[in-house]
């Protein structure tokens, strides 16, 4: 194990790879489109659901509050984020930041967890788009057969189809997803700006009060392997109170699940070391806004007690005599699902490029197309593993990882970044973490905090794919590894000399 964890692959030799004929990118994205692609992904199904699930449930009108603290932790993170990638502008995000920090296995465990954020969650997020399209057919007099389409469906066909064809759109190269993302995000940006603006017409003031509810005991069956692993760890938590307030935070987390993507985007971004930083931050200041502004709305216009757990925005509407913005609502969430299944699916096929190239999955898979410069293979192969997951399996239980998945790619991030500043202090870089070490250091705790306001048995399931992952590390990766041949090389060459 000692030589695997010092298998280090140094900033130089990854930058020193982007320039192979065979796995060169095309750069064709601007600062606009980074931030485009930020906001494309993380507008999704946290603001169109997420909203009145933890205002009824958790932290009752302070829902917003929710809001910016999972806002500020993934803020802490994107400031981390935005270093690594201006310093190591090379695809693959958190596995290639990684590899320079923390050595080959660690960066095999990270690239490993991102399939639960960005595969998973895509496939999870498509099951969510053929139910808002089924809701949309029904409000128009259609409906789809029950056999290709909803829980009873044997294979969800809408799901299939979405994911297929944003997976065409991503081969045939990243400056046409940028457009389709960006005629997206119009639509749905303008959407959500359209209930901030007419529904603060509504909104009734004895709504906000109590602000934050008094606190309650969890309710009976929610202990043991379904309570937060902190509470199993000594602490009571329960629901409402400030204490619902934090543990809310750990849930509409999923809601800002995304910008990390635009750091995949590295090696396909015409001034990386400038416009990466701007991307990631700019998506993630925009989506906090919006997510307020809306959360504080929702709760203003219907009492929290009486919010919609499926489509909180859109029964509010409903609920004021507005049943017309009920159905623009439904079109909004479809299109902002959309652009979430499309850049969740770039960002997975990027990092499994990083992954391929390093030799620790097959090398054929990382071939650049000739003419569209994107990582085809990759890309359908993840398309069509995503589509068999949408089209098939319940992801009810499964879609729980996704949160913890992030949270601790995030966490070795920010590690990462005081690492690297005292190994490689003599690096450029273009954006520095300011406070640093003590922002990233206090960013990794809060990582870690809402990790354990997760429930135990998502710490279970976490625990158990990593171990599936360290045994295909061991039984293909390690001895593939190019970076691992290339150090037995150079011992070899030593010993002889």
């Amino acid at each position: 194990m000692a030589g695997t964890t010092h298998r280090i692959k140094s900033v130089e030799e990854s930058i020193r790879d982007t320039d192979e004929p065979e796995h060169r990118l095309k750069r064709n994205l601007s600062g606009l489109d980074l931030t485009i692609f930020g906001v494309g992904v993380i507008i999704g199904t946290g603001i169109f659901v997420l909203t009145g699930v933890v205002a009824k449930e958790q932290a009752g009108p302070a829902v917003s509050v929710s809001f910016v603290i999972a806002g500020i932790v993934c803020g802490l993170a994107a400031l981390c984020y935005a270093e690594f990638a201006s310093t190591v502008p090379v695809a693959g995000s958190a596995y290639t930041f990684s590899y320079a920090t923390f050595g080959e296995f660690l960066a095999w465990i990270i690239g490993w967890d991102l399939v639960l954020e960005l595969a998973l969650g895509a496939a999870t997020v498509a099951v969510g788009w053929s139910g808002y399209l089924g809701q949309l057919l029904g409000d128009l007099g259609l409906s789809l057969p029950s056999a290709i389409a909803g829980d009873d469906a044997r294979v969800d066909v809408p799901a299939v189809a979405i994911v297929l064809a944003m997976t065409a759109v991503l081969v045939l190269g990243i400056k046409l997803s940028s457009r389709v993302t960006g005629v997206i995000v119009a639509i749905k940006v303008a959407i959500v700006l359209l209930v901030i603006v007419v529904g603060a017409f509504h909104l009734t003031a004895d709504n906000y009060t109590p602000f934050v509810p008094p606190a309650q005991a969890a309710a009976e069956g929610s202990a043991g392997w379904h309570s937060p692993l902190i509470e199993l760890l000594g602490f009571a938590q329960g629901t409402f109170g400030w204490g619902g307030v934090i543990a809310g935070a750990s849930i509409v987390f999923f809601a800002f699940i995304g910008f990390d993507v635009v750091a995949t985007a590295a090696e396909e971004t015409k001034d990386p070391k400038k416009d990466l930083p701007r991307g990631i931050i700019a998506s993630l200041v925009i989506c906090t806004l919006l997510y307020v502004a809306v959360s504080l709305v929702v709760v203003g216009m219907q009492n929290y007690t009486e919010l919609s757990t499926e489509a909180p925005l859109a029964n509010a509407f409903s609920a004021q005599g507005m049943p017309v913005f009920s159905g623009i609502i439904s079109l909004g969430a479809l299109a902002g699902l959309t652009s979430v299944v499309m850049i969740l699916m770039l960002g997975q096929s990027r990092v499994l490029f990083a992954m391929s190239r390093d030799r620790l999955l097959p090398p054929a898979m990382a071939k650049v197309h000739p003419s569209y410069g994107t990582p085809y293979r990759i890309t359908i192969g993840t398309g069509v593993v995503v589509a068999v997951l949408a089209g098939a399996v319940p992801l009810d239980v499964l879609a729980e990882l996704v949160n913890i998945g992030t949270l601790f790619a995030f966490l070795l991030v920010s590690l990462g970044v005081v690492i690297l500043r005292r190994t490689r202090p003599d690096l450029p870089r273009a954006f520095r973490v300011p406070f640093s070490p003590v922002l990233p250091v206090v960013s990794a705790l809060a990582c870690l905090w809402l990790m354990l306001n997760l429930p135990a048995e998502t710490w279970a399931r976490f625990l158990i794919w990593m171990v599936v992952g360290v045994g295909f590390y061991f039984v293909y990766g390690r001895g593939h590894s190019r970076v691992g041949r290339a150090r037995g090389a150079e011992v070899t060459s030593a010993t002889r000399t």
